[in-house]
């Protein structure tokens, strides 16, 4: 038995979950194994807005992990996954030097168009192969030059990592988050440090890169005894869309996988990064995910929208109950009310009702009348928005799709995933719900397993010492 704690922290909460991996071979393989898992902790992951900027409440965050590992059995191994792109910077003793901006915030407003001025849109992607979107940390950076803050920095650490460095005082980057960031070489998986001068950034901000599946040490003594307990923390697929599809329970490699949470992450796994100029115009991204693969995947607003709109119904004192909104919605003709539901007028918070509703208007489209008008508008516009990206997922990479994989708490969401499958016309695989978890899981016990046949010791006796990566679960 192996048993560790997943740490899966989203745009809207985070949680803590136990995993138990039970009969693996003698010979360290997960073919065999049994896993299980039980929710330790959950935690709401609340931005702050101080100063006309959004921040993430990072040390609440953090208490609330200690928290959730505190009532933990003994555990074997610690990991953490998180969205990307966002990051903390330290100064020169280690210290946190203001609270992580949130990628939601408007201080990238017009910054990439800046950053064209200098490093154009075409280059930009040949030398980092990720989509353009305002937030990716390349623009972040470059919205902060000038800042007292930038100036004081020493490391630049992504919210993953930085958690990690609190747990363990290990510093470093893993990759697969660190490849959302656009400043990564999708091809060498290195940091491209001519580009961070070209945009008169400081490359030595960059900590060193670290493979998924490596031990980033034990638990700082005073963070040992505050838990109640010593053990091991790794570096997991800690994007947590990479540990989401490293739990993909798909049987040959043409499968298309739709990581559906608050944003929907469509795409396909390959070997190599596409960075062709048709990919770029198609807004396709190239992140790494784990054993040297690549996410190739476009970014799609996902069940955001419908999110915003029952936070607005309910702050309006209206009933909002997701399950009996969805069941109405099935009963509506399909199809109606289609929009671009990757507008980025979607992307702040705010009144989300109305602004479906202006979209509407502005595309000619049937205007809802009503809430569950909205929800249907919402789904099947997101439905269309899977198939598409699965198309040009295909049509780009040249990787046959025979099933989608929809994965995540969407999976949940019967009337989106049969949306999906008749707009896409291919069979649709739900879940797991609990795909991010899951493959954080895994890639511990591969680690741990691992360190064990290299140390001839057993997980819980000790399973550090090896920074080599393990093979794909």
């Amino acid at each position: 038995m192996v048993t560790v704690a997943a740490v899966d922290l989203g745009a809207s909460s985070g949680r803590v979950m136990l995993g138990r991996v039970s009969g693996v071979s003698p010979t360290g393989g997960l073919a065999e194994g049994h896993l299980t898992l039980e929710e330790l902790a959950r935690f709401p992951n609340e931005p702050v807005r101080v100063g006309g900027r959004l921040h993430w409440d990072i040390l609440a965050l953090y208490r609330s992990i200690v928290e959730g590992l505190r009532a933990a059995p003994r555990l074997d191994g610690i990991g953490i996954d998180s969205w990307g792109v966002d990051y903390g910077l330290l100064d020169a003793d280690g210290v946190l030097l203001s609270n992580p901006v949130h990628y939601r915030d408007a201080r990238t407003d017009g910054v990439p168009e800046r950053v064209f001025a200098e490093v154009s849109a075409a280059e930009l992607y040949r030398r980092t192969g990720i989509q353009v979107l305002p937030f990716n940390t390349v623009f972040q950076l470059a919205a902060s030059r000038g800042t007292a803050a930038l100036a004081n920095a020493r490391t630049m650490l992504l919210i993953p990592d930085l958690l990690t460095y609190w747990l363990t005082g290990d510093i470093g980057a893993e990759l697969t988050n660190a490849s959302t960031t656009a400043l990564l070489d999708p091809r060498t998986g290195a940091w491209d440090t001519d580009l961070m001068a070209a945009l008169g950034l400081d490359a030595g901000l960059l900590p060193p890169l670290r493979e998924p599946g490596t031990l980033a040490g034990p638990l700082h003594p005073d963070v040992a005894e505050e838990i109640g307990q010593s053990n091991q923390v790794i570096r997991v697929a800690s994007h947590d869309t990479a540990s989401a599809v490293a739990a993909v329970p798909a049987s040959h490699d043409r499968f298309a996988y739709i990581s559906c949470g608050t944003w929907s992450l469509v795409g396909v796994e390959l070997t190599e990064p596409v960075v062709t100029e048709e990919s770029r115009a198609a807004n396709f991204t190239n992140e790494r995910g784990i054993d040297g693969t690549i996410r190739y995947l476009r970014n799609v607003m996902g069940l955001w929208p419908l999110q915003e709109c029952l936070r607005t119904w309910r702050a309006q004192g209206l009933g909002a109950d997701l399950a009996e909104l969805l069941a109405a919605a099935a009963t509506r003709e399909a199809n109606t009310t289609i929009i671009d539901i990757d507008d980025p007028a979607f992307l702040p918070p705010g009144d989300m009702p109305e602004r479906i509703v202006e979209a509407c208007r502005r595309a000619g489209q049937t205007v809802p009348t009503d809430r569950v008008g909205i929800v249907r508008c919402i789904v099947d516009s997101l439905a269309v928005a899977h198939r598409r990206a699965v198309e040009d997922a295909v049509r780009l990479s040249g990787r046959p799709v025979e099933v989608v994989h929809l994965i995540g708490g969407g999976s949940h969401n019967e009337l989106l995933c049969q949306a999906t499958a008749d707009a896409c016309g291919l069979p649709v695989v739900a879940g797991p719900a609990e795909a991010t978890a899951i493959g954080n899981v895994l890639v511990q016990v591969r680690a741990l397993l691992l360190a064990r046949a290299q140390s001839g010791a057993g997980p819980a006796d000790g399973a550090g010492g090896s920074g080599a990566a393990a093979p794909r679960p």
